[in-house]
């Protein structure tokens, strides 16, 4: 939102950034997946559902708080960030881990190429999928392949894109953090376009 001409902070823009496309993905793919695997347990699906959904609204409401205060915008940022990473990635590893799957290590060699997949939304030039295999095209096809892929295939990667979203939301923590600290918040900013006001009319009062 353009607000050169207003005491406000910058703010709004949430659907641009990457971390918010990707909490939103993982948000779709978390019905999904919850849908598919988890039906006969309510209370553990509306959680990781209620999980995932803080994700996404958290950034989108940190932005609009962002007008007038970066502080509440870090704040909802955060909880944004602890709702993926305090929760829905600690049920997504229940859920493996209580079903007898493997919770992959970060080093293996399918962890790594699925996250380079996910940093995609759509991977380029992949060679066509052999007959019954379940591929992950990207991002974008993250519901679909969760919606198709084995039990331990489709965890895993839920818990590749969680694991992306906590971290970008924490990079965005510590920018939105150096922001404040170099520029001040919204009383700093009101104090300023007064001031300037203020020379401008006096300027003008001179010229007359």
């Amino acid at each position: 939102m353009n607000v050169k001409d207003t005491p406000l902070l910058p703010h709004g823009g949430y659907r641009k950034l990457r971390s918010y496309v990707v909490a939103e993905a993982v948000y779709d793919a978390t019905v999904v997946f919850c849908r598919r695997f988890l039906a006969h347990d309510r209370r553990t699906s509306d959680q990781m559902v209620q999980a995932a959904r803080s994700g996404v609204r958290n950034i989108s409401e940190g932005s609009g708080a962002a007008a007038t205060s970066r502080k509440t915008e870090m704040k909802l940022t955060n909880v944004a960030r602890a709702s993926l990473n305090d929760e829905l990635i600690r049920d997504y590893e229940s859920f493996l881990r209580q079903n007898g799957l493997r919770v992959w290590p970060k080093d293996l060699r399918e962890a790594v190429a699925m996250r380079r997949r996910l940093r995609e939304d759509r991977a380029a030039k992949l060679p066509p999928a052999k007959p019954g295999i379940v591929r992950l095209t990207g991002l974008a096809g993250l519901a679909d392949f969760v919606g198709k892929a084995e039990p331990e295939l489709a965890g895993n990667a839920m818990l590749c894109a969680t694991h992306q979203a906590a971290y970008l939301l924490r990079n965005q923590i510590v920018s939105q953090g150096r922001t404040f600290l170099k520029e001040g918040g919204f009383t700093e900013n009101l104090y300023r376009s007064r001031k300037q006001a203020r020379e401008e009319q006096q300027r003008s009062d001179l010229s007359d």
